[in-house]
């Protein structure tokens, strides 16, 4: 009874220690105390070769974003391996803070992104669409003519249209998608004129030769040339409508000098990510900030003052203010500071004349009230 509650025999002991020096692949010590293990650091490689580079090259993330941050690409074996922001942007001096870092979340993970099994690499359409096309073709033996015979039934047209949304693509090759698109231009331009075609390109600032040949190919055929503006819905629209031009504003960093600040329609922390610190910091030196959002985003937290409007009511607004404006400045009193701004720098100097035309009926009475319609242009 005494001799179980002290212990096993050391015998024992030396034989389970010598048990887990096989089970361990080492070599116990003589009082069978000790394990000694031999190798090196093996469950390390994993990590270390995640990390691995043979070279680092510059770049950034022009899919979506204009941000055009400086990012170090690392790459082993052709394949880019992982991604961090460069620390090596010109100072701004002592007077403002710095660009650097810049980057966001988003951008450290994009070369996800491009090795990802859903990335799209070759064209797709509509099955729908793809097969009756090449019946089409086949039948009537022009490109044309086979997407007009879609285009006029309303069985046919119908069919690939309701399916939007619901997936159904199929992979085709280059030229067949390009024969569609082409196809799908000579016509509507045939039916309906060329104006009737629209169409964006990328800004400048992203490629000179995507811009140039996009915006070149749509003046050349007669179709209208939209702006990079008019598609995304966190950039203002009114900035190429007022001042004919997009992107022609100072850099993020210029809100710093800002003594006022408004942010509507663009959450900055958001779509602006590496930029957004100059709008947080232009606070310390007494920036007013004032947020327009129906909710309580990420840039609403910096505000100062919340105009928590109802979603869709934005046009209201923006009206009641110019409303404003124009009466204190334009009607009430000739301002010509202000006049001599809006003929500079803004579009109201093509603004076009309203016509009125008395023989109009309002929905509310029988009675014949004037109504305006778009004259000709002032400048006219």
């Amino acid at each position: 009874m005494t001799k179980a509650t002290t212990g096993s025999s050391p015998k024992a002991t030396n034989s389970l220690f010598e048990m887990g020096s096989y089970l361990r692949k080492g070599t116990s010590g003589s009082g069978g105390q000790q394990l000694f293990l031999q190798g090196g650091r093996q469950a390390d490689v994993f990590y270390r070769n995640r990390w691995a580079f043979d070279k680092m090259v510059r770049s950034t993330h022009g899919v979506n974003c204009t941000g055009s941050c400086s990012w170090k690409v690392y790459v082993k074996d052709g394949v880019i391996t992982w991604e961090s922001q460069a620390v090596d942007y010109p100072t701004n001096g002592n007077d403002m803070p710095e660009y650097e870092p810049r980057g966001c979340p988003r951008g450290a993970s994009f070369s996800w992104y491009t090795y990802s099994p859903t990335r799209i690499r070759y064209p797709y359409a509509r099955g729908v669409l793809v097969d009756m096309y090449r019946e089409a073709k086949e039948r009537l033996g022009d490109p044309v003519l086979a997407w007009r015979d879609i285009q006029q039934d309303p069985e046919k047209r119908n069919a690939y249209i309701s399916q939007r949304g619901k997936g159904g693509l199929i992979r085709i090759n280059y030229e067949e998608a390009i024969e569609m698109a082409a196809a799908a231009h000579v016509y509507t331009i045939r039916e309906y004129g060329p104006d009737r075609i629209n169409g964006f390109t990328v800004i400048p600032a992203m490629s000179q030769v995507s811009y140039g040949a996009g915006t070149r190919f749509l003046e050349m055929i007669g179709g209208v040339a939209l702006s990079f503006y008019d598609w995304y819905a966190d950039l203002p629209p009114a900035s190429p409508q007022t001042f004919g031009d997009q992107t022609d504003v100072p850099e993020s960093g210029d809100w710093y000098n800002s003594s006022y600040l408004m942010m509507w329609g663009s959450n900055i922390p958001v779509t602006r990510t590496p930029d957004a610190h100059f709008m947080v910091e232009a606070r310390y030196r007494g920036t007013k900030v004032v947020v327009v959002s129906p909710d309580f985003a990420d840039n609403t937290v910096h505000a100062d003052e919340w105009a928590r409007i109802n979603p869709g009511t934005d046009a209201a607004l923006a009206f009641s203010m110019g409303h404003v404006i124009l009466k204190t400045f334009h009607v009430d009193r000739q301002e010509p500071y202000f006049l001599n701004y809006m003929r500079k720098f803004t579009d109201s100097a093509f603004l076009v004349a309203l016509e009125e035309t008395p023989d109009h009926t309002t929905d509310h009475t029988t009675e014949q009230s004037p109504a305006y319609t778009p004259g000709k242009f002032l400048t006219a």
